[in-house]
């Protein structure tokens, strides 16, 4: 994978060639019983981390979203910021990039975030937006350092309903006006399913999931 070029089925083999999504029984944040899990924490070796930066490397120069900088939500946007800062590096887009402390610190170079300052246009990388928790974090801190959020790149956007009728991507699209990139979504799994005849008890399970816990 040397181009700019990104395939939301490249990128949903590779993530189940990585263990990384896995059918199943699995219990949501929201108490769910979902037949599909994700984690991008599962991708522990430098070749798969690697690989997960170009992708979201490339979905990003695809949107063409205007940014100055990356900033990830630890933890697990502190590896996607930086795998991804890299990636753009080598796509001759040399960005800087900063992720947050979870506790701010007193001593030492002190303060709630390490990286590069944040400044500028800021976008948001994190792996799958659940109750969007983390983004509204990430947009404080932003904000609070003078810097403006212009965007979230995330894995996957599960299409869930949240506490209302939309789900949580839309429920921040709306709130704060950004623009949501996402590698893929759960319409995105049911079709690369539904290509594959061998898949077929995962598709009837997924289909029935987002049946009944899709948003509007």
């Amino acid at each position: 994978m040397t181009s700019q070029t990104f395939s939301k089925i490249d990128f949903i083999e590779f993530t189940l060639h990585a263990n990384v999504l896995r059918f199943g029984d699995f219990i949501t944040k929201a108490g769910r019983q979902s037949p599909y899990f994700f984690n991008t924490g599962l991708f522990t070796d430098g070749d798969a981390v690697a690989k997960l930066g170009r992708f979201y490397a490339q979905a990003i120069l695809n949107a063409n979203t205007e940014f100055d900088m990356l900033y990830g939500p630890a933890y697990k946007g502190i590896t996607l910021s930086a795998s991804t800062a890299i990636a753009l590096a080598s796509f001759n887009r040399n960005v800087p990039f900063a992720f947050n402390r979870k506790e701010a610190k007193a001593h030492g170079e002190g303060g709630v975030t390490i990286g590069a300052p944040v400044s500028g246009r800021v976008l948001i990388v994190d792996d799958v937006i659940s109750a969007g928790t983390s983004v509204r974090e990430s947009i404080e801190v932003i904000e609070s350092a003078g810097a403006t959020p212009c965007g979230i790149v995330v894995s996957l956007d599960r299409q869930e309903r949240g506490t209302g009728s939309e789900s949580a991507i839309q429920e921040i699209e709306r709130d704060f006006k950004l623009p949501v990139i996402s590698l893929f979504c759960l319409d995105d799994l049911v079709d690369y399913l539904s290509q594959r005849p061998e898949m077929a008890d995962k598709l009837g399970r997924v289909s029935q999931y987002r049946a009944e816990y899709g948003a509007g």
